[in-house]
């Protein structure tokens, strides 16, 4: 990016690397990434509100919707106002607090753990050989947010700072995986269910205040999340067509599918692994491989650089090929 101006998003690399094959590659990566992403919200609101109001009901044109399937359909009603907005400024400012929500949900847990009576001594057993490529699949899912670093990286004042940017961001990140993954086994051991907060007594304060700061996240951050593909939708119709109209239609239409996955598919942590291990390692560690390759063209010559590049791409695709053949058949046993 620094040599070629031009270049400003992912896609713009893709297509300078392999032409347009490779931009179409990555936008169909991203866009299916963000998709299941956006889906992926609507299971842990489902999940979460059904743990607080377990007895809840929902009759539409005499079907009814009970569980977690009704608050599903709940939240896409309230998030759908949302995506019909063309000037998301507002929304991004919302977004921005997720460091704080997370921030919030990390002091309750340990609020929670420390004086509401249950503790810090719970076991398990300390390895899980069979859970290993759903874990991969997840830690890949929750460090792989390479694709936005281009438009990051262009949004920046001082693109000097982008690597101090990028090592505090990680930092953040670990510590706080870390002390989430650390309190969970510690206060539930090996009981701790996909989102920790289905785990939380309801009827503690702090309890309520960790699951409802993690359901405002979601809400916030939907709209968001499915631009790009609304976007990407807009650009395939002719000029001539109302783009409010088409934009419309997209974003509802987008909203429509997503809930009928989740509905589907609601399983969070199993959808969240498949995202990581297919989508998640292709788009944030083999295509950013190859493509430094080709740019570079350091393939000609072999060195401990492209050694290095190897043996980062064969475990990249063992976790691929492992990470979604489990991932696809804890979700095809759950069904």
């Amino acid at each position: 990016m620094d040599m070629d101006s031009d270049i400003r998003t992912y896609p713009d690399i893709g297509e300078r690397a392999f032409g347009n094959k490779g931009r179409i590659w990555l936008s169909v990566v991203m866009n299916i990434e963000l998709y299941l992403v956006a889906t992926g919200f609507l299971i842990l609101e489902g999940d979460n509100l059904h743990n607080i109001f377990p007895g809840v009901e929902l009759e539409v044109a005499g079907l009814r919707i009970g569980g977690k399937h009704c608050f599903i359909v709940v939240v896409a009603l309230i998030i759908l106002p949302t995506v019909w907005l063309d000037n998301l400024s507002l929304l991004s400012y919302v977004s921005a607090s997720g460091v704080l929500a997370s921030a919030i949900i990390l002091g309750s847990i340990l609020w929670i753990g420390s004086f509401d009576g249950i503790g810090f001594h719970q076991a398990g057993s300390p390895v899980n050989w069979n859970g290993i490529p759903t874990a991969v699949s997840l830690y890949a899912f929750c460090y792989c947010a390479h694709p936005v670093f281009p438009t990051l990286y262009t949004s920046m004042k001082n693109k000097h700072q982008f690597s101090n940017v990028l090592l505090l961001c990680f930092i953040l990140c670990t510590v706080s995986y870390a002390s989430m993954a650390v309190f969970g086994y510690l206060m539930f051991g090996s009981t701790v269910q996909s989102q920790i907060t289905l785990n939380l007594p309801t009827r503690n304060i702090s309890s309520k205040v960790a699951i409802f700061t993690t359901l405002v996240n979601p809400i916030s951050k939907y709209a968001l999340m499915v631009t790009p593909i609304v976007n990407a939708a807009k650009k395939k119709f002719p000029s001539h067509y109302s783009k409010r109209f088409i934009g419309l239609l997209a974003s509802t239409t987008l909203v429509i599918s997503t809930v009928i996955v989740a509905l589907a598919i609601p399983f969070f942590a199993y959808l969240m692994s498949l995202v990581g291990a297919f989508l998640s390692v292709t788009g944030s560690i083999v295509f950013p491989c190859f493509c430094y390759l080709k740019l570079s063209g350091n393939y000609r010559r072999f060195g401990c650089e492209v050694l290095i590049i190897g043996c980062i791409l064969l475990l990249s695709a063992a976790i691929i090929v492992f990470g979604t053949y489990t991932a696809l058949v804890e979700i095809i046993g759950s069904l």
